[in-house]
């Protein structure tokens, strides 16, 4: 029987001993590097799990909302409402009548010392045109296709000239104009306005009265980095 109680406390205390060497071993391992990493690695996993539950609930409650504001009686009135901001941000393609206005460098042959910069078109003819089709009431406006908005700049580089930032337009320009045609003509051609101030310099100066034109929606991006709704 005593040798029994000897033979169980060394299974014993051999048990013991194997057990503690295998936790020490397997702490070690936990904090060898790999293991960390792909601890790590599992901790974001399920952290981005949650966040993805969480963003997943916002679109669901979201989608509810859209489909009751659609579904209620104001749907129609929060529709027009949404389709005058869109066209007055100038993201919405745009048809309506107008006129086409094409401007082109002088085709005068320059006489020996004459200025040769002051027979080609510069951002500032282009800008007196934009203006006065502006102030004649035009609805919206394009430039080779590009769309003009508030923000929109004009700026000479070189032979051509720079328009929302980065679009690099050369001669001939074509301003499409949505509006009245009678009234857009006349601002362009008055007597002493700017179609007669750019052709005494040979400019080409062309204007069409159209019974439907078509202004692009503007295709860039869209940032206030300063302004901000008020209230």
């Amino acid at each position: 029987m005593k040798g029994l109680h000897w033979t169980i406390a060394i299974v014993g205390l051999a048990l013991g001993v194997l057990l503690a060497m295998q936790f020490k071993l397997t702490t070690e391992i936990n904090k060898t590097e790999p293991v960390q990493r792909t601890q790590l690695v599992a901790n974001q996993v399920n952290g981005l799990k949650n966040d993805r539950e969480l963003l997943q609930g916002e679109v669901n409650s979201l989608r509810s909302s859209l489909d009751e504001i659609s579904a209620g009686p104001d749907d129609a009135e929060l529709k027009e409402q949404l389709d005058r901001a869109r066209i007055l941000a100038g993201v919405t393609e745009l048809r309506g009548p107008g006129v086409e206005v094409t401007l082109n460098d002088s085709n005068i042959a320059l006489k020996p010392g004459e200025n040769p910069n002051l027979y080609v078109l510069h951002d500032e003819d282009v800008l007196r045109v934009l203006n006065e089709i502006r102030a004649a009431g035009a609805e919206a406006i394009s430039l080779n296709g590009e769309r003009i908005l508030a923000s929109t700049e004009v700026r000479c580089i070189g032979p051509t000239i720079v328009l929302n930032k980065d679009k690099r337009l050369a001669p001939p320009f074509v301003i499409t104009a949505i509006g009245d045609p009678n009234t857009l003509e006349s601002s362009i051609k008055m007597k002493g306005g700017v179609a007669e101030i750019l052709q005494f310099w040979g400019i080409q100066v062309g204007v069409k009265k159209m019974n439907q034109v078509t202004v692009p929606a503007y295709s860039g991006g869209l940032k206030f980095d300063y302004a901000k709704a008020a209230g």
